[in-house]
């Protein structure tokens, strides 16, 4: 599933007449970055949910034949956030495992290896996530030695006399879920997938973490995103194909 309902509005005025999700970044808009790293590591069946301007984002990539995808659609008259968007289309995932991106996101990232990685660790879910010098900025996620998910924002399994020092390290908005852990996402109500996370973890769920190094841009501003067109122009980073 690929996360295109936001409003956008740290980008205004750039977002005023055009979706975050269909901004240009090189040859292609951001949200096709995602449906092309998802492409190349396999994945055929992606559902985008959509909200503000959301008939342009349909209009645009179309049933995703031109990627050789099968694209669907799932519109939020209200947003529903992270939670309640992916709660909505539950049906969709069949009672697999299904991977979550955000549509505005740029990341090099392995996604056969995370996969691969979250089926080794038999986990609720695994997060993909990143070291980072401005961890404290986005929202810190602790970790113990063998990159395990202890707490998120300060929030989850309790902490432990003896226990090490954890790693804080930054969530990069790509992720692998169970269906199982939407079970304490309510239905038909805006709710943030990471107070799930948050839920599991205080009933001891095993959550991995997926560490990676490679190229990562939240395009969510006007500098990160003139920054990701700089990067796209140097060749620091190339789409996925």
């Amino acid at each position: 599933m690929v996360l295109a309902a936001g409003l956008g509005a740290r980008l205004r005025p750039l977002t005023a007449s055009v979706p975050k999700p269909l901004l240009p970044l090189g040859p292609h808009p951001l949200l096709v970055w995602n449906l092309l790293l998802l492409r190349r590591h396999g994945v055929e069946d992606v559902m985008v949910n959509l909200h503000y301007l959301g008939e342009d984002i349909r209009q645009a990539l179309g049933d995703g034949s031109q990627w050789n995808m099968r694209l669907f659609y799932s519109h939020e008259p209200v947003l529903l956030g992270t939670g309640g968007g992916i709660k909505q289309v539950e049906e969709f995932f069949e009672g697999a495992p299904f991977l979550v991106l955000n549509g505005d996101t740029i990341a090099a990232l392995d996604l056969s290896r995370l996969v691969a990685h979250h089926r080794a660790e038999k986990a609720l879910a695994t997060m993909a996530l990143r070291d980072d010098p401005d961890v404290e900025s986005w929202g810190v996620v602790e970790t113990d030695g063998r990159d395990r998910v202890l707490r998120i924002r300060g929030k989850g399994r309790p902490v432990r006399t003896g226990e090490a020092p954890a790693r804080r390290r930054l969530f990069a908005g790509v992720h692998v879920l169970d269906p199982l852990m939407l079970r304490h996402v309510p239905h038909g109500r805006c709710a943030s997938i990471l107070d799930a996370y948050v839920a599991w973890l205080e009933r001891g769920a095993t959550i991995a973490g997926h560490v990676f190094s490679g190229y990562w841009s939240d395009v969510g501003t006007p500098e990160r995103y003139a920054q990701a067109q700089q990067d796209v122009a140097a060749g620091i980073v190339t789409p996925p194909g």
